[in-house]
């Protein structure tokens, strides 16, 4: 326990027990204190003048001022304002989706006039059709590295040339298409839709005519079939191909209105075995058939119903919910009996809880079970009839010989649908099929229900990285012969659009470094904003982050979410955390938020701007330019970015940005730095292909950092003051590291923007101090042959005429072991006439102990505003230096912590990814698979049977869902993951608002130690003295700070569901029409290929399943 005693006016006999307590805590030794409050103050006065006289000296912030003020006539200060740079990024985002919208209405439309005109024909072949197959092409690999013989195929042979557009090879002369393997694509729906969507290939065509700029364009059927343009190769995964389009959530969304869905299922005593494993299995299923705007609870029955998780009500189906879901229906049991009528009452009371968020659109129960007498008409006409606003979907699991009749007539009765799932080849189909019976309101509702609508951000199945995508459904307006309206959905249009393309219309290095654009929609999750880096690539789902996971969470970004997702403009002043670009530090700083609405979409647009940022340079360097008359001379500035002068001048780093149309890119700094003389010697920084903004700036800051290498850093000795090097950053994309040999241990990012220390600069005043990070399992270096540097950092502010910038950051690279020595000193009893030793502390004389002369009794250290060792008169400690403090000395962090010189803050990155956890197969035998007897297999009848039928398929899925013959989660999509998303905690602290001196004591009997902390004016530090550890009696918790997996259910998801955030769904809603014709509901198994069909199937199934990669991730695809 720590005992605290501020600077503070307190009473005389606060002081005394102080008193007291320090002498009781000093060294037994006689002749020796502990250093007096005066005293430690009086070293951090010096360390305090130290830093600053080093700085003023070599950091050049007042002669940097003087040049930036002599070129005055080289630039121009330029203002930002948000409200109409908000105005005009909103209006070009608007203008570039509605030119996709256009060519997504005329898709939409021109798909249901083929599909009207066309003639349906029985006897139509595949050799009759010419298409193109995506699949005919992928070369599919056995585990022993042979390749598998592709099946026969009359696919197009085409030729493909690489489009970076596209990132990959394409063909703009046809479109491809793309058949699920459990589809046979020679039936005769299929080839009927592969002939009238033949036409889209025009109209594909035309489209990309009148917008060059168009990516993907995509006709996702409701039979199946994926017909996409411009034609490219399917990307082969490393396993069966098990990709159907109806299964993309950009598909769901477009073809149905949101749903609020309850899930029941029954857990009585009959269901056992491989009956269970098929319906957790199809709840899996059915959860991934739901997107963000829809909401979901599942429970299961017997005798009584309960949840089968932690939701006691419907809940947002988004990742993370259903993540919880998936985890806990593992845990579903079989036993009692069945009461149907426990599980209904169940499912209704949740439909008609109206205290809680929902999508408040389509309602629905989903029922699995084995089967059941009980039609509990009674439960109906209780709840739902005559109105019959809740649909019943039910679904007869299993093989077994009960009469389904009850099961028929609950979904015929009540406008749902009838499934059977007698194995699990059916699950994928027959979990998804109720899409159509939601359909048939927006079909029958006409123009009214063709509504774009733009999706979350998503990783692109054909490789173009983020993209959102627009969506538009088509019906089928056939008539019968009756006239009545077709109430099928034909499927779904969509159209991609690359972040990166949106991303181009907003201002970045107008901006400052710490200034951007972000965009949300209607669920508050981000389509643009810096913090939006997904680490892994294979998402089955879409990319959902929250605004308020994005950035650190406080009220005032909770109403501008608020206000943004209402559609409102507007903007606000405020003072809020954020994190270090290397998420090491948290900064208390203002920022001005401001905000509109992209019209005609859910999007809403934010600008976000520190103070400084206000105003910016902009370089008009054109007469110069133009006074250069030699053709291999453009400006004398460009002398000074050519090797050759960084042994005079220092070394120059570039920031690798678009400076021209032509300029190759490069990680390597060198290599792009050639790259761009090179360049520049064919193109004046004047031409049209080059960005004027930021070359002039770039020309004009290496003008401008050249001067200060001739007026500052050439006439001084950096070994005098034990300097690795001094350096300057600009916002202009220029980093000068003096002398040129110190380029060579630089680690910092050539982009200022991207460099900790430049943006952490920018929003603190002072010194900002940055060691070396080490994690806690770094054991040190040779100090002998390898030197440690600290960066020492500030601002450079401007004010020009009125108007206050800082477009420069400046700053020395300290010498460890060097500034550890001068360390010890500057924090001793010795002045600057003394001799090292002549004021050493004895026995013999009474004095107080210092950093030097007592340092095997002493600690002294330099902490900094994130808790990371800087300094310190331990030479064990400098290998060290860089870890989290509580590394080096948990008690004493532990000690400042509690005594609130720092505060802590703990979030969560949502984006990680990690390897797979270890699965535990204990066992000789998976759980619930039947297993024949001896006479079953000796019985050939058996063989031909449905219970062998559903064996076999067992067997050769299991080896597909690698954990079907597991206990844990079953994965429809993707196999054993080599990597997977995951959430991260993270604990960063930071300085709290106390600022004062205190002494405290540590308080532990015998082992009991005194700390003195205070802060260093006008830097990020702190400095502590405190008594060496007497014993180990007293150790205390260790503080973590690095970064680590969070636990199973943290955060608690349980409790986050009930206080959810604020959201809104769409705006349309389209779940009843008058006219529905509710006949067709389902009477009979609607899984039923032809035995051919499931051979092959089953057989690609075991030839190309023993490798278990994940699939490639689908976003427009």
């Amino acid at each position: 326990m720590a005992m605290a005693a501020p600077t503070g006016s307190a009473a005389l006999c606060g002081h005394l027990a102080l008193l007291l307590l320090l002498l009781l805590a000093a060294p037994a030794a006689l002749g020796y204190s502990f250093p007096q409050q005066h005293t430690m103050q009086y070293w951090a006065r010096r360390l305090e003048q130290e830093i600053d006289g080093v700085m003023r000296i070599f950091g050049g912030v007042q002669q940097l001022r003087g040049i930036y003020n002599e070129n005055r006539n080289l630039f121009e200060v330029k203002e930002n304002v948000p409200r109409k740079l908000v105005e005009k990024v909103a209006g070009d985002i608007e203008s570039l989706l509605a030119k996709k919208v256009r060519a997504l209405k005329r898709l939409a439309n021109a798909a249901e006039k083929f599909q009207k005109a066309h003639h349906w024909q029985d006897n139509i072949r595949e050799e009759d059709i010419e298409y193109y197959d995506s699949k005919a092409d992928t070369e599919y690999d056995d585990p022993d590295g042979e390749e598998i013989e592709r099946e026969k195929s009359n696919s197009l042979k085409l030729e493909f040339t690489d489009d970076a557009n596209f990132k990959t090879k394409v063909n703009y002369s046809y479109a491809a298409v793309q058949i699920p393997t459990d589809i046979y694509k020679g039936s005769t729906v299929i080839l009927n839709e592969l002939n009238w969507t033949q036409a889209l290939e025009d109209v594909f065509i035309e489209n990309r005519k009148e917008d060059p700029s168009l990516l993907w364009q995509v006709f996702g059927s409701a039979t199946g079939v994926t017909r996409y343009y411009p034609a490219t190769p399917w990307r082969a995964p490393n396993k069966i191909d098990l990709y159907d389009v109806r299964r993309r959530p950009w598909y769901i969304q477009g073809a149905s209105s949101p749903k609020d869905m309850v899930i029941i299922v029954d857990v009585s005593g009959s269901v056992s075995g491989l009956t269970l494993k098929l319906m957790k299995t199809s709840v899996y299923e059915m959860l991934d058939t739901l997107s963000d705007d829809d909401y979901v609870n599942v429970a299961s029955f017997n005798e009584k119903a309960k949840p089968v998780s932690c939701f006691k009500h419907l809940v947002q189906a988004n990742i993370r919910n259903k993540k919880v879901f998936k985890e806990d229906v593992q845990g579903m049991v079989a036993k009692g009996t069945t009461d149907y009528k426990a599980g209904f009452e169940y499912a209704f009371d949740q439909l008609q809880n109206s205290n809680i968020t929902r999508a408040n659109c389509n309602k629905m129960i989903m029922m699995f079970t084995d089967g059941g007498e009980d039609r509990v008409q009674d439960v109906f006409e209780k709840y739902n009839w005559p109105n019959k606003t809740v649909r019943v979907f039910t679904f007869s699991v299993g093989q077994h010989n009960y009469d389904v009749t009850p099961l028929q007539w609950m979904a015929c009765a009540n406008k749902g649908y009838y499934f059977e799932i007698p194995s699990i080849g059916a699950i994928r189909i027959n979990t998804q099929e109720y899409l159509d019976v939601l359909g048939r309101p927006m079909v029958l509702a006409g123009n009214r229900a063709k509504q774009v609508q733009w999706t979350n951000v998503y990783q692109d199945a054909l490789g173009l990285g983020l993209v959102v995508t627009g969506t538009l459904p088509v019906f089928n307006l056939t008539e019968d012969s009756s006239d009545r309206k077709n109430q099928l959905i034909l499927g779904v249009m969509g159209i991609d659009v690359a972040l990166n393309d949106i991303k181009k219309l907003t201002p970045r290095y107008n901006l400052g470094a710490n200034g951007y654009v972000f965009a949300i929609d209607l669920n508050g999750y981000v389509l643009l904003h810096p913090n939006l880096q997904p680490q892994i690539i294979n998402f089955r789902e879409p990319v959902t982050l929250d605004f308020l996971d994005a950035e650190l969470e406080d009220e005032n970004k909770e109403e501008i979410r608020r206000s943004m997702i209402d559609g409102n403009d507007g903007q606000r002043f405020i003072k809020t955390l954020i994190k270090s670009l290397d998420e090491q530090y948290i900064d208390e700083v203002f920022r001005t938020y401001t905000w509109a609405p992209i019209k005609s979409t859910n999007y809403s647009l934010g600008l976000v701007l520190p103070p400084y940022s206000t105003y910016y340079i902009q370089a008009n360097l054109s007469d110069q330019i133009l006074q250069v008359k030699l053709p291999n001379i453009k400006m004398k500035d460009f002398e000074y970015l050519l090797p050759n002068s960084f042994e005079s001048e220092g070394h120059v780093f570039i920031a690798p940005r678009e400076y021209c149309k032509d300029l190759d890119l490069s990680d390597n700094n060198t290599e792009f730095l050639e790259n761009f003389i090179a360049l520049m010697e064919k193109v004046t920084p004047d031409s049209k292909q080059c960005d004027n903004f930021l070359l002039h700036n770039l020309i004009l800051d290496t003008g401008i950092t050249q001067q200060l290498v001739e007026r500052v850093w050439k006439d001084q000795d950096l070994n005098t003051y034990s300097l690795l090097a001094v350096f300057a950053a600009t916002d202009g994309g220029i980093t000068r590291v003096f002398p040129n040999k110190a380029a060579d241990d630089w680690e910092e990012e050539p982009e200022p923007f991207n460099a900790s220390f430049y943006r952490r600069s920018l929003d603190n005043k002072g010194y900002i101090f940055k060691p070396p990070y080490r994690d806690a399992r770094y054991r040190g270096l040779d100090l002998e042959n390898n030197t440690i540097g600290i960066l020492v950092s500030t601002a450079v502010e401007l004010s020009i005429g009125g108007k206050t910038l800082k477009p420069a950051v400046v700053g020395v690279k300290l010498d460890l072991e060097a500034w550890a020595e001068k360390f010890k000193v500057l924090a001793s009893n010795r002045t600057d006439r003394d001799q090292l030793g002549a004021r050493r502390c004895d026995p013999s004389s009474s004095c107080e102990m210092d950093c030097e002369a007592n340092n095997k009794d002493l600690i002294c250290v330099l902490i900094d505003d994130g808790g990371f060792l800087v300094l310190s008169n331990q030479e064990d400690h400098w290998y060290q230096v860089g870890k989290f403090f509580s590394e080096v000395d948990a008690n004493l962090m532990s000690a400042l912590y509690n005594n609130s010189f720092y505060a802590r803050k703990e979030s969560y990155d949502f984006q990680s990814v990690c390897a797979p956890e270890a699965q535990s197969n204990t066992g000789a035998a998976p759980r619930g698979v039947f297993v024949p007897t001896v006479a079953d297999l000796l019985n050939l009848a058996w063989w031909t049977s449905a219970a062998a039928w559903s064996l076999f398929q067992q067997f050769l899925y299991g080896l597909t869902y690698s954990s079907w013959f597991q206990t844990e989660d079953v994965t429809a999509d993707s196999m054993e993951a080599r990597e997977t998303s995951c959430i991260m905690k993270q604990t960063q602290y930071y300085f709290s608002t106390v600022n004062a001196t205190y002494n405290a004591i540590i308080d532990c009997g015998n082992c009991s130690r005194l700390f003195h902390a205070q802060r260093l004016a006008n830097t990020n530090l702190l400095f502590v003295v405190a008594d060496k550890p007497l014993c180990s009696q007293c150790e205390s918790v260790k503080l973590l700070q690095a970064e680590v997996r969070a636990p199973p259910r943290d955060p608690n998801q349980c409790e986050l569901v009930d206080r959810p955030r604020y959201r809104k769904g769409p705006h349309i809603c389209f779940d009843y029409n008058a006219t529905e014709d509710t006949s067709d509901c389902g009477r009979g198994a609607s899984f039923a290929p032809s035995l051919g069909v499931l051979l092959s199937l089953q057989l690609l199934l075991l030839y190309s399943s023993a490798s278990r990669h994940p699939l490639p991730p689908a976003a427009c695809l």
